[in-house]
């Protein structure tokens, strides 16, 4: 298994900060990486990168403006993801953790870089919405 962290802080009030994440639907508005989103149920999405490749999100956990957690899975892995946050006065503090595992073996040695940098892809874009 390969886990995957990223920490930041989000010059932003922890309800704005939860409701942008939390609303999957407006992710293809301000995420770089995706051309859209598909709400399945109230528990289950489906993330489409730009070259249309579909990854299902199967929400475990949501405590508001706390966690928010849920399984991963496409043809090349599978995992969980989780989302903690701080209300920090006015910043919040983001700390996601993502535990995957490559269901190919060749894919291996990818999937951690891989993790990073969408891990820094929606943190950027993450505070490019919310700055607008």
């Amino acid at each position: 298994m390969i886990t995957s962290n990223i920490k930041a802080i989000i010059q932003s009030d922890i309800h704005k900060v939860w409701e942008i994440v939390l609303e999957v639907d407006n992710y293809s508005a301000w995420r770089s990486d995706l051309s859209k989103t598909e709400t399945v149920n109230e528990k289950q999405f489906i993330e489409y990168t730009k070259e249309g490749y579909p990854t299902t999100f199967t929400i475990t956990v949501v405590e508001p403006y706390q966690r928010w957690e849920f399984d991963i899975e496409n043809s090349n892995m599978r995992g969980h993801w989780i989302g903690i946050f701080t209300s920090k006065d006015t910043e919040t503090e983001i700390d996601f953790t993502e535990h995957v595992t490559a269901k190919k073996i060749f894919m291996k040695p990818f999937v951690k870089p891989f993790l990073k940098k969408q891990q820094a892809q929606f943190v950027m874009d993450l505070k490019k919405a919310l700055a607008s």
